[in-house]
């Protein structure tokens, strides 16, 4: 049994590099019922290094909260496979699971009823996790924690004692309890005012800081536009990346700065592991397409995607029209977050 699990740990370290904390391959995840099949996931495939702190964005129904759940250990892909911190997610036995979301997981969930329980204290809620552990001194770690967050003044207050914005507090220091290797955030701003949301932020990012890898589901504009490394998922697939503006990197905590309309990040498009490009609806729209199909072609180092019905117009000449390419309209929004 020891050799069996010797080679286990072997098989799954092997398909995934050491700086890498998470990879997701060609991801699809299908929901039956008696009458239809829902695809929410269509093929996703990202890659996260350890230390990195990413945001993942995306409208209602695109499937970031399935993702999520499947790093968590909550839910299991339909095809592709999952790699978090070397374990190979798809092949984990029940046994394995329990230990994989004990210790390597940590969540922060929008809901505080999912963070806390509400008969306990802030200190007691955040000790709970330790018990699970061989921890020693588990208050003294406990405390350590509150006042990270700023909470160490509360630590006898019950969830019905804390304002939104201080049980979201508390629910990061019951998410660092075991000291997981990744620590994902459902919407952790979601449910607080701006203020608190900028010190949500600033917690995060002092972790990250230190070497914790940080997974967020946002739908908050101003929190997505400060975070150096953001992923847009539409209909189950990436479409895009965001990533920080050097010139914003080291001026996170300036408060004159508009995070909500400044533009903050270049934004490009992502091509999957086997080439393909997800356009936005608005580009598509643009090309007033008869079909689904387009001329492809590649000009002056760039690719240029256009109708069929625009080339035979022109007569195969389009240099007097602007064509739409692949590194066009970069200020564009493809995703409502």
């Amino acid at each position: 049994m020891a050799e069996k699990s010797k080679a286990e740990v072997k098989e799954n370290t092997a398909a995934i590099g050491s700086d890498t904390m998470i990879r997701a391959d060609n991801l699809v995840k299908i929901y039956k019922t008696k009458e239809t099949e829902v695809l929410a996931l269509q093929g996703l495939d990202l890659s996260v290094e350890r230390g990195e702190l990413t945001a993942i964005i995306g409208n209602s129904g695109s499937g970031k909260s399935t993702f999520l759940n499947m790093i968590g250990g909550l839910d299991k892909p339909s095809a592709g496979a999952l790699f978090v911190a070397g374990s190979n997610l798809f092949t984990m036995s029940e046994k394995q699971l329990v230990r994989y979301k004990r210790e390597t997981v940590g969540f922060v969930w929008q809901n505080n009823g999912r963070n806390m329980l509400p008969f306990l204290s802030a200190l007691e809620n955040v000790m709970m996790p330790m018990y699970l552990s061989s921890l020693k001194k588990k208050r003294a770690k406990a405390m350590e924690l509150l006042e990270m967050v700023g909470m160490s003044h509360k630590k006898d207050s019950r969830m019905n004692m804390l304002s939104g914005g201080e049980q979201q507090r508390v629910a990061i220091a019951i998410a660092l309890a075991n000291s997981p290797k990744l620590l994902l955030a459902d919407e952790p701003t979601g449910s607080v005012d701006f203020r608190t949301a900028n010190y949500i932020f600033d917690v995060f990012s002092e972790l990250n800081r230190n070497g914790q890898t940080i997974l967020i589901v946002t739908h908050d504009v101003a929190l997505s536009k400060k975070v150096k490394r953001v992923v847009a998922i539409r209909d189950g697939k990436i479409s895009s990346e965001r990533v920080l503006k050097e010139a914003y990197q080291d001026r996170l905590k300036e408060s004159e700065i508009d995070w909500r309309s400044e533009d903050t990040q270049d934004e490009y498009a992502v091509l999957d592991r086997v080439g393909r490009l997800q356009l936005p609806q608005e580009m598509i729209e643009g090309l007033k397409l008869g079909d689904n199909k387009v001329r492809v072609a590649f000009q002056d180092g760039k690719i240029v995607i256009s109708s069929p019905e625009e080339e035979e117009a022109s007569g195969g000449e389009n240099a007097d029209k602007e064509p739409v390419t692949a590194d066009s309209e970069k200020d564009r929004e493809t995703d409502t977050v």
